[in-house]
């Protein structure tokens, strides 16, 4: 708990923050983590470009993030909870900033990887510690506002991380340089600001065995799980395939070489995504999972037809409807499992939701990037989206018919 003077609960001396401050400094954090992931996608064209590799290696340059996310994930995500939420926080605002500076000093491949990598390790290792604290920090009256946070900070982030990148290669001198050392400046600003508050967290024994991997799908929600899965498959990979390829999509099939476009392309799905997780926050799960399905279904098939009529507009429409298929499948998927589980066992659940979408955010697209050789961007694509709108179908008619029975119930509270 925030304890009410400037001493922090192990007794140490910290400069005096508000409560109210706190919380936005933690959903801060959370926004510059997520921007800071989402930047290296408009400049891997020019990373391409410049050391000559090919998209097989530039899409795992995109999922070795993911993975290392969800190893840190599912191994440090709790880790605040024994040692408090400010030294894991500052440790990996520190690391991720250090990341960047490595972006920006890279001269080939290897440092593209290890940064990625790192950046991967720094968001994962923070998601659980900001999550928690922004519920232990949330206004008095004012429960819910964590969970928004949580749920849009994230999205909002890779969007204005992709577009503040793109209009930087497009416009300002030195533009790998520049960007991550704003990012980097950012990230060690907010570390500086984790540091100075109180902990919010006490300590408590047993880190060392919280480092064990816990996931697990409950029985009773087991078949539900496999039921939503496609649904957390197509949005996730449809997330990873703009992220990776995104851009030389766009410069190899519609010929937009501007790299602000290629942000803007890139900040029309994200911010899409965000902003339909906020307005259906509150919306029965079922039915915002199948509206989700119906989005990607008709998103990802526009966009498939843009490419083939080279109709760039037609494309950013696809991409927008996409991003909201995107959004609202995945809270609605998430939001119609958790309440399934006993308390006990949903932090196993929620890891196995995320293991699930960060293998689909990455193993695809690397996938992808090994099908541009022999079917060409265009062709690739097309067997991507064909892929995506097969698991949406394959979910939509049983998720409109539990829409139509009234959604889900929750699990007892205890067993």
């Amino acid at each position: 708990m925030l304890i009410a003077d400037n001493r922090t609960v192990t007794g140490a001396r910290t400069p005096r923050v508000s409560r109210r401050a706190g919380f936005w400094i933690f959903g801060a954090a959370l926004f510059g983590l997520l921007a800071a992931s989402g930047a290296p996608s408009p400049l891997y064209v020019v990373y391409q470009q410049r050391f000559g590799f090919s998209a097989t290696t530039l899409t795992a340059v995109f999922a070795v993030y993911a993975l290392a996310l969800l190893l840190a994930l599912v191994t440090v995500g709790g880790l605040s909870d024994y040692i408090g939420r400010r030294p894991v926080l500052a440790a990996s605002l520190f690391l991720d900033a250090v990341s960047m500076v490595i972006f920006l000093t890279a001269d080939g491949v290897g440092e593209l990887l290890l940064a990625r990598v790192l950046q991967g390790i720094a968001t994962g290792a923070a998601t659980g510690a900001i999550g928690a604290g922004l519920v232990d920090l949330a206004p008095p009256g004012h429960p819910h506002r964590a969970a928004v946070v949580n749920s849009t900070a994230p999205t909002a982030g890779l969007a204005v991380g992709a577009l503040l990148a793109g209009a930087l290669v497009q416009y300002a001198p030195a533009p790998t340089t520049l960007t991550f050392a704003l990012l980097a400046a950012g990230l060690a600003a907010l570390t500086i600001a984790i540091l100075i508050m109180p902990e919010v967290a006490g300590r408590r024994p047993g880190a060392l065995r919280s480092l064990r991997p816990r996931v697990g799908i409950p029985a009773a929600v087991r078949r539900r799980f496999f039921a939503a899965a496609p649904v957390l498959v197509a949005t996730w990979a449809v997330g990873g395939l703009y992220l990776s390829l995104g851009p030389s999509i766009a410069a190899g099939v519609l010929h937009l070489h501007s790299h602000l476009l290629s942000g803007l392309l890139l900040f029309a799905l994200t911010a899409a995504g965000s902003l339909t997780s906020f307005l259906l926050r509150d919306r029965p799960a079922e039915r915002v999972m199948a509206a989700g399905c119906a989005a990607l279904i008709v998103g990802t098939a526009l966009s498939l037809v843009a490419l083939a009529l080279h109709s760039t507009p037609l494309f950013f429409a696809g991409t927008v409807i996409a991003g909201i298929g995107f959004g609202a499948g995945f809270v609605g998927a998430f939001r119609s499992l958790v309440p399934l589980a006993a308390p006990s066992e949903r932090a196993g659940l929620i890891a196995a939701v995320y293991v699930v979408s960060y293998l689909a955010f990455s193993v695809p697209a690397v996938i992808a990037g090994l099908l541009v050789g022999p079917l060409g961007l265009l062709g690739t694509a097309v067997a991507y989206g064909t892929v995506v709108i097969a698991l949406a179908l394959a979910v939509l008619p049983a998720s409109l018919r539990r829409a139509a029975r009234g959604g889900i119930t929750a699990a007892p509270a205890s067993r």
